[in-house]
């Protein structure tokens, strides 16, 4: 690690000089400053952890060589003071120098669909995106949907929606997969149980430069806006649906007031569907060889269950459950996404060889 340190203090001292030489290059000098800011919170965590390794090797000097009594208990008291400051100083740059997701910044597209269930796994959609919602709330995110597929009763078939803000796609990345729900439907007169499930797919938004669709991969029709139960809401045809010829991939957006607007919307979401795609491709590829690294099983297709009757929500990646459910509907999932991003982060750190196999 030490290496790893030096070769950056060294990147680090280099883009200092730069700055110094670059002239009236405005852009030239704004790219260098972003690039040493980044690096500027580990370097200054690295020059501690060195200063503080020498403060220490001093230290154990005096303990072995030193006769005075006096100096050996002063030698002692540093050490015992060093020690875990250096174990957590080693902690931190671990975990600063494994790589992030490029993605982390980005804003995402959420997709609900209703699964199992009919009529209550819709409206299990729509509770659900309640939920983040008021969970984007909390963030102070902005929420705009881009397509929804309402039911009369207050539920959606399906819901597209942008989430916009900062480390949208680092918290909300968790929530992708299959949510289930277990209570008593409304509609239920005998009062029993029933289960239905909805899926949640969560994408970064992407760049055009970074996923190129050619116009002739795609077909575009355009056609009326429609609300909740299909009525028309808007005379003009300005909603979009994009069909994607080579993966079969179909978007729809018309929540937007003029066509251009929709067709921008509908490209984004058909590139980050397409990027996503290739994200897991490559996750497919890598699966097997990170298991035998970290030492982690297949994930269960149902990543969390919301159970009425006990009130309880449980997430079975880390079989953790929370036993306040009407807070979890109102947004309080910090606590599941908090410790998802400390076990990813575990994970990394052994791939990346900062594990406890070191």
């Amino acid at each position: 690690m030490l290496e790893k340190l030096a070769a950056i203090e060294k990147h680090y001292d280099e883009l200092n000089q730069q700055l110094l030489e670059v002239g009236g290059d405005y852009e030239r000098a704004a790219e260098l400053n972003k690039e040493r800011i980044d690096l500027e919170e580990l370097v200054q965590k690295a020059r501690t952890y060195r200063r503080s390794l020498e403060r220490l090797a001093d230290a154990r000097s005096v303990l072995d060589g030193e006769q005075d009594e006096e100096m050996r208990l002063l030698a002692h008291s540093e050490i015992s003071d060093l020690e875990p400051a250096i174990a957590d100083l080693e902690g931190e740059l671990k975990r600063m120098l494994v790589p992030k997701d490029p993605r982390d910044e980005k804003n995402v597209f959420v997709e609900i669909r209703a699964g199992t269930g009919g009529e209550e796994a819709a409206l299990f959609a729509a509770d659900l995106f309640r939920m983040y919602t008021r969970y984007a709330e909390r963030q102070n995110w902005k929420v705009e949907v881009v397509d929804e597929n309402a039911i009369g009763i207050g539920g959606y078939k399906e819901i597209v929606f942008q989430v916009r803000g900062q480390g949208a796609y680092s918290k909300l990345k968790y929530e992708s997969g299959v949510h289930r729900v277990q209570r008593v439907p409304a509609t239920e007169a005998s009062g029993r149980i029933h289960t239905s499930t909805a899926t949640v797919a969560v994408m970064a938004e992407v760049a055009e430069v970074e996923i190129h669709v050619p116009e002739s991969d795609i077909s575009i029709e355009v056609f009326k806006s429609s609300g909740a139960g299909g009525q028309n809401v808007q005379k003009n045809a300005t909603a979009v649906r994009i069909y994607h010829k080579p993966t079969g991939l179909v978007v729809a957006c018309q929540d937007e007031r003029s066509q251009l607007q929709n067709k921008q919307r509908a490209m984004s979401v058909l590139r980050a569907r397409l990027y996503e795609m290739e994200e897991e491709k490559r996750r497919s590829a890598e699966e097997a060889d990170r298991r035998s690294q970290v030492g982690t099983g297949e994930r269960s297709e149902k990543i969390r269950t919301y159970n009425y009757p006990q009130n309880r929500v449980t997430d079975h990646r880390i079989n953790n459950s929370i036993y306040n459910l009407p807070a979890v509907m109102e947004g309080s999932i910090d606590e599941f996404i908090e410790e998802l991003s400390s076990r990813d982060e575990a994970e990394r750190l052994a791939v990346s060889g900062f594990g406890d196999r070191e």
